[in-house]
């Protein structure tokens, strides 16, 4: 698998992750059966560590393996219950990312009024300095997908409910790359750019003035807004790593992102 061989459109992490994940499934490696160590597949494989290690997350996020304090990575069961997905692959690579987008859209209007309600002078020291960091993170050219993240888990922290915080938590993988498919379409643009600074502004005033209906109607906001700059986006966006990313949106589990949650906790 030479590295200089690999398109844009199929990183060498897709690659592997795609060889792994067959061999799982036609028994290659058994149930509770270990994986290869990351120096045997770097050897074996001819990639680098850190392409090894995205793509054994990929396996965790799929629900075919785990890994375990003192026995390496362990294979699951590929016909295992812990079947629901975030959508199914499909010809739509925006498919995925809407779906996300509407699980978002509750959760966020939520988050935002309780944080209006709820906030401490501290969380919004926090929440100013996420949402600053965005734009700084920019200015370096940077994507800002860590940072905008960051801004929506501060307002988590702020409604005093952990079970917000570790729900995102839960959904990190899923979230990075939702985010990063939407920021990728809106930085293409200054004017869709300056749209989502306003939202997110917005969403910062309502919580610092303590309008739980302006924070919660501003939060909504946001979401329908993002979901209908998806909508819009043509056709050659959907290429190389956002369709990458899109399509792994759309193997997401669940059960499987929680489970991972827990045992690095």
């Amino acid at each position: 698998m030479p590295e200089k061989k690999t398109t844009p459109e199929r990183t060498l992490s897709d690659q592997l992750t795609d060889m792994l994940a067959q061999e799982i499934r036609r028994g290659a490696y058994p149930v509770n059966a270990r994986l290869p160590t990351e120096k045997f597949m770097m050897e074996q494989y001819g990639v680098s560590r850190t392409v090894i290690r995205e793509a054994i997350s990929r396996l965790k996020s799929a629900g075919l393996v785990d890994t375990r304090q003192g026995s390496g990575t362990v294979v699951l069961d590929p016909a295992s219950s812990d079947v629901f997905r975030l959508g199914t692959p499909d010809e739509d690579p925006a498919r995925g990312v809407l779906r996300i987008i509407e699980l978002r859209r509750g959760l966020e209007a939520e988050m935002a009024a309780l944080a209006a309600e709820r906030r401490s002078d501290q969380d919004m020291v926090r929440i100013n300095q996420a949402l600053a960091e965005i734009d700084h993170a920019v200015a370096k050219n940077g994507d800002g997908v860590e940072e905008d993240l960051a801004f929506h888990i501060a307002i988590a922290q702020a409604t005093g409910n952990p079970h917000y915080p570790e729900l995102l938590g839960m959904l990190t993988r899923a979230l990075k790359d939702a985010i990063r498919v939407t920021r990728g379409n809106e930085a293409r643009q200054e004017q869709l750019a300056n749209q989502v600074r306003n939202e997110h502004e917005a969403i910062r005033a309502a919580i610092e003035r303590r309008d739980v209906e302006a924070a919660r109607a501003a939060a909504f906001h946001h979401m329908l807004s993002t979901a209908t700059r998806i909508q819009n986006v043509d056709a050659e966006y959907w290429q190389g790593s956002n369709r990458a990313a899109a399509g792994r949106l759309a193997r997401t589990r669940l059960a499987s992102e929680l489970r991972k949650s827990k045992s690095a906790s």
